[in-house]
């Protein structure tokens, strides 16, 4: 074998370990980069709803012991909180999921997740506002 036929054969092995941008390697690192974006997010959100249900659950247990009905609005409320923030999350995640190359049946299935979770966001906040107006003018009448 002349070292001219081995000169292209190592080169045409090289070849194989050797991508270029045309070989979809840039595509494959961006779409692997937004997967691991999606699943930091999507961390994130669990990690919000988590620290949301600890807090509750340590407010609910103070309310216990000192046998104060009135503070399981101000309970529903802090979670709500927690809530609305990992829908948040949770929906960033879901449009990350979509954001390279979506096919049409991703497309309708991130709209009925986002008409779903801004749905829920909203009757969270008005819930919230509204408890929070109700508040404020009880301690306006107590004044």
């Amino acid at each position: 074998m002349s070292p001219l036929a081995v000169i292209l054969i190592v080169e045409e092995n090289a070849r194989a370990f050797i991508a270029t941008p045309q070989d979809g390697v840039v595509e494959a690192s961006v779409i692997n980069a937004v997967q691991w974006l999606r699943l930091a997010v999507e961390t994130v959100g669990a990690l919000v709803i988590g620290l949301g249900v600890v807090t509750a659950a340590y407010q609910f247990v103070r309310t216990l012991r000192g046998r104060r009905g009135e503070d399981y609005n101000a309970i529903r409320l802090t979670l709500a909180r927690y809530l609305a923030l990992a829908l948040e999350f949770q929906l960033g995640a879901d449009i990350l999921s979509t954001a390279i190359a979506p096919s049409w049946t991703q497309i309708g299935k991130l709209g009925a997740i986002a008409v779903i979770r801004t749905g829920l966001n909203y009757f969270l906040m008005r819930e919230m506002r509204e408890a929070r107006e109700k508040d404020e003018g009880e301690g306006m009448r107590d004044e």
